[in-house]
């Protein structure tokens, strides 16, 4: 007679397992038959073996035991009905042939209590636990409640006691301390829950004021990321009945029988992801034409500044919008400076190994985080390499960088950690794929991109995760809306991918803005090149400092006068002018020569992802809890 392990409580409720002559392992371990998610498990816990015509569950000395029926075993004979307890997570053992194996498990009343979901489990992996996987998982957690079993992999965490929690800078893991502006139609989208925890009473600011792209006359909110990553990964360790954390990186070639055997598999792991590399048959290939200038892909460096200012954020919005050299997005004055590179500086961004004297790419291609230490120094803790164009009292891109600094009111005390970080964008042919085909034991698992690995987008703070956020919400939506206890189908996701498609367009094409301008003639470059001219102009004499100064002040005096209405406390002339005669010749010839924002193009309607999902509603989706 054939049986099966079925998961009856846990992430795992409504998986069945086979059992044949082969062994059935039990435990945390990827590399066990049974995944465990329950913090009581054992890596390698306990296993079903076939012996003299029975079949045998033994504990392989876990730590907290296992039960059979309630009763604490170390092996035990198992019959049919026989429940198995690891931890906080329970299976029946069953059989096959028996009314018991029937999907549906609201039939399945011998063996299920009250505890126990109805109808089908939905199951879903998301490889990436950044902000967009756990605002995914946590919003499907929201509206489908135990209907859906989410497990999410990520390298990038660790276990501690009963709790998984991010790696910290001595398990090689640089918290990200940038913050990100994050749009009042994206917050406002996320359950109320997650609301409450992440826009606490100062935990965010207001810096940027309520626009065309505000819902409901909210205004945008500056956070830090890693807030949002802490608070988010402590509430989907809070509901371990739908969500399983995994601290481990997915990889689509080991995992393949597993993702096989799921309904979706969400691809949350950032622009580099080597998970939608491996499955780029399925998604398409990426189209760099479109955002290139004369046959070549526009690429910008940034190098970051992690800095507090003493300037109130009045002034810092009016100096940020009025240029395209540097971009300072703060909380309460604490966060990143971005100082846009030219080619020739992009290559001075190198990191020395002062003991074996050799040069090192790993703040330009990791990248690391430089903190500075008690010598003053920028130093990567993690590679051992120093930050070299501080440490070059000629280094041109260094004299620049402090400028920077003075535009911003940051004293050199205030300059904390350096980084930098490559920004470019491909058109993506598609963001929703059949990865697996469905089987007479497999549902069809499909595919998506969602965050950085679909749109990877940046230089203003915050975009990409608005982008990821919205797209997440989709997926969910799209989902919850679809599920029916069967496999997927294309058509079940049509919206989604109208919902991304939307995204790309808007999201990119304002990010394109950014990375581009218009010469004297009126032809189309790069923002960056128009900085290198200006560098050699300022450098042959061909600049006019008086000149320079009187244009900056009108394009201030324009932009003070359009903000002044939502912003008060606006600096005046005065002001201004006394704060623009700090600076170097050649940095004014720069912060003119770059231009302003284009906030016209900038800002805007945001894409609203509830036009295809507005017979939805909080109520209905609340009710199949």
């Amino acid at each position: 007679m054939p049986f099966e392990i079925v998961g009856r409580e846990g992430p795992l409720a409504g998986r069945r397992f086979p059992v044949s002559d082969a062994p059935i392992t039990f435990g945390r371990n990827s590399d066990n038959i049974v995944v465990v998610a329950s913090r009581q498990a054992s890596r390698f816990h306990a296993e079903v073996l076939y012996e003299a015509g029975d079949y045998v569950l033994r504990d392989r000395g876990s730590s907290n035991g296992t039960l059979v029926n309630e009763e604490p075993v170390t092996s035990r004979v198992l019959h049919a009905g026989d429940v198995i307890t690891i931890g906080d997570e329970t299976f029946c053992f069953e059989s096959a042939d028996s009314i018991a194996t029937t999907t549906d498990l609201a039939v399945t009343q011998t063996f299920v209590d009250s505890t126990v979901p109805r109808g089908p489990i939905m199951r879903v992996t998301i490889s990436g636990g950044g902000p967009v996987g756990l605002a995914f998982a946590l919003l499907l957690e929201h509206s489908m409640g135990r209907r859906v079993a989410v497990t999410i992999y990520d390298e990038r965490w660790t276990q501690d006691g009963s709790r998984i929690v991010w790696k910290g800078e001595g398990h090689g893991n640089v918290r990200r301390q940038q913050v990100v502006t994050v749009q009042s139609r994206q917050y406002l989208s996320l359950p109320e829950e997650v609301q409450e925890q992440l826009f606490g009473e100062g935990l965010y600011s207001e810096m940027w004021p309520p626009g065309p792209d505000s819902v409901r006359g909210y205004a945008p909110r500056n956070i830090r990321i890693a807030y949002i990553e802490d608070k988010l990964l402590e509430m989907a360790n809070a509901k371990p009945g739908s969500i399983r954390l995994v601290p481990e990186r997915f990889d689509p070639v080991e995992h393949e029988a597993s993702a096989a055997e799921d309904h979706v598999l969400a691809i949350c792991e950032g622009a580099r992801s080597r998970t939608r590399e491996h499955f780029t048959a399925m998604f398409g290939t990426a189209d760099k034409t479109i955002y290139s200038l004369n046959g070549e892909h526009v690429q910008d460096v940034v190098l970051g500044l992690r800095v507090k200012s003493d300037l109130p954020d009045p002034m810092i919005v009016l100096l940020t919008v009025a240029q395209n050299r540097f971009l300072l997005n703060s909380l309460r004055g604490e966060g990143f400076l971005n100082m846009r590179l030219t080619e020739d500086e992009a290559k001075e961004v190198i990191g020395l190994d002062p003991v074996r004297q050799v040069f090192e790419q790993c703040i330009a291609s990791r990248p690391c985080v430089m903190e500075r230490d008690t010598q003053g120094d920028f130093h990567c803790s993690t590679h051992s390499t120093l930050f070299l164009p501080a440490l070059i009292k000629s280094s041109a891109l260094w004299k620049r960088a402090r400028e920077g600094l003075a535009l911003f009111g940051v004293t050199e005390e205030n300059l904390r950690a350096v980084t930098a970080f490559r920004l470019d964008m491909v058109q993506r042919p598609r963001f929703t794929a059949q990865l697996y085909p469905a089987t007479a034991t497999t549902p069809g698992t499909y595919g998506f991109l969602l965050g950085d690995a679909a749109n990877s987008i940046h230089f203003w703070p915050g975009r990409g995760l608005n982008s990821g956020l919205a797209s997440a919400l989709s997926l969910a939506r799209s989902l919850d809306s679809a599920w029916n206890g069967r496999g997927f189908r294309d058509a079940d996701f049509t919206r989604h991918e109208a919902a991304m498609s939307m995204l790309q367009y808007r999201h990119k094409s304002r990010a394109w803005k950014a990375m581009v301008t218009t010469d004297e003639q009126g032809a189309v470059c790069s923002i960056k090149d128009r900085i290198a001219r200006s560098i050699e102009a300022a450098a042959s004499g061909e600049s006019d400092r008086e000149s320079d100064i009187e244009a900056l002040m009108e394009q201030l005096a324009r932009i003070r006068d359009r903000l002044a209405a939502r912003i008060p406390d606006m600096p005046d002339d005065a002001a201004l002018k006394d704060h623009l005669d700090t600076l170097g010749d050649e940095t004014l010839r720069t912060l003119v020569a770059s231009g302003p924002w284009d906030t016209l193009t900038m800002g805007g309607e945001e894409v609203d992802v509830d036009i295809f999902y507005r017979e939805q509603t909080p109520t209905a989706s609340a009710a199949n809890r």
